[in-house]
């Protein structure tokens, strides 16, 4: 059996002799093989195993003879990211691997533990034999396909793949098997016709770009919103689907700097938008927004196009629905949000974890559940961003923007920007 991955072989000498290793790994398949001259053995008797590196430059390879009862420990808490280490006790090396296809790795070293207790392993061991050039092409980082034709059918995407576009396949649902490929850091799916991702998306946990613009697409999953991609993707192209709105989850993607929702059908902007403090260039023109998000002044923007929108003008009565005095719902919600106080849908019920979720901030930094003055006001786009697309034809870069109160007093405070 094989694993393609990179290796680095570090000699446990070095540091006596007041010496460093070099610190990079080089691709490497690896090999469990059967010794080369192996010696005749009872029927039935375990087959002995040994270790082969080959790389680019030793295509013939360094074998490591003895594997038996010679692996002093396996360091394997970084397996699920394809990392781990292998330290032998003759010669005194650690072998380190990196860049492996996380289940392959895991099925790699139960081998190897199985060589180690002189146990038989279950497997076709190979032979002692060069690596050939052509094997080294599944350590290629990076694969453009663009037409149906090309898409792989029969075999699996190279394990090792950080950069993958596949345009215009005639895709109608994610691919799955893209899902095992750990290294990635930019998908491409544009011109496709995908409605849906899977939940599991999030164990591309090193995806920094996802393009999805120009498919079928018509909500965007909570389960996307809440997975590892909160702490690595930062940028994400939603353009020409079919969504009417973004969950209120959406906001927790705190390492977006660019996202955009160019031509769909969006009839509003995440209530929680100021949370993406990272946000630098956001692009939602011809959408059908009627207003923006009282958060939305919380953005620093170098970027923003709202153009083709149907923005309204500012009502001039405010809408009140105050209440008087306050529930112990308002009292509670108000109390646990001011206080930070953690909640989730296992302490409290679900329900009141989504109110809790969709509340209100007040102009003076309050919250509010259900009991709140709403206003409507024109917000110049600049005060947010540099470089301001014109809203409409005639020219204009102000957008009507929604403002919550949490009373009457902050109500009146503010009513100068609804003169």
């Amino acid at each position: 059996m094989k694993l393609y991955c990179e290796v680095e072989v570090v000699s446990r000498h070095l540091p006596t002799l007041g010496l460093r290793n070099r610190g990079r790994g080089a691709r490497a398949v690896l090999s469990l093989c059967q010794p080369r001259a192996p010696e005749r053995s009872e029927q039935g008797a375990p087959r002995a195993a040994c270790l082969l590196v080959c790389t680019m430059k030793d295509k013939c390879g360094t074998r490591y003879e003895q594997l038996k009862e010679n692996i002093e420990q396996f360091f394997t808490k970084f397996v699920d990211e394809g990392k781990a280490t292998v330290r032998l006790k003759e010669p005194p090396v650690d072998i380190c691997l990196s860049k492996a296809n996380s289940c392959s790795l895991k099925y790699f070293l139960s081998a190897m533990r199985l060589a180690h207790r002189g146990c038989d392993v279950n497997m076709s061991l190979s032979a002692f034999t060069p690596v050939k050039t052509s094997e080294f092409e599944k350590f290629k980082t990076k694969m453009v396909i663009t037409c149906k034709q090309e898409y792989p059918l029969s075999k699996n995407f190279p394990y090792s793949l950080e950069y993958l576009q596949t345009s215009y396949c005639g895709l109608v649902r994610f691919d799955m098997r893209m899902l095992c490929l750990k290294n990635l850091m930019k998908l491409d799916l544009s011109h496709n016709h995908i409605k849906k991702l899977p939940t599991t998306i999030g164990d591309l946990i090193h995806l920094q770009e996802l393009d999805l613009s120009d498919n079928n697409l018509e909500s965007f999953s909570v389960a996307f919103c809440q997975s590892t991609l909160q702490k690595s993707l930062r940028k994400l192209d939603l353009s020409k689907n079919k969504i009417k709105a973004l969950p209120v989850q959406f906001c927790q993607l705190q390492e977006l700097t660019d996202l955009k929702l160019d031509d769909n059908e969006l009839i509003q902007l995440p209530f929680k938008i100021g949370q993406l403090k990272n946000l630098r260039f956001l692009s939602a023109a011809r959408n059908k927004l009627a207003v923006l998000p009282s958060e939305f002044k919380k953005l620093s923007l170098e970027y923003v196009d709202l153009f083709g929108n149907t923005f309204e003008q500012p009502k001039t009565l405010p809408v009140i629905k105050l209440q008087v005095p306050l529930s112990l719902l308002e009292l509670s919600a108000r109390t646990i949000l001011y206080n930070r106080i953690p909640y989730a849908s296992h302490t409290i019920p679900f329900h009141l974890c989504q109110d809790l979720d969709t509340a209100k901030t007040c102009v003076c930094g309050r919250f509010c559940l259900k009991s709140f003055i709403q206003g409507t006001a024109t917000m110049n786009l600049h005060s947010v961003a540099h470089t301001v697309v014109l809203v409409d034809n005639m020219g204009g870069t102000e957008a009507p923007i929604t403002s919550y109160f949490c009373c009457l007093t902050c109500y009146v405070n503010s009513s100068d920007i609804f003169k």
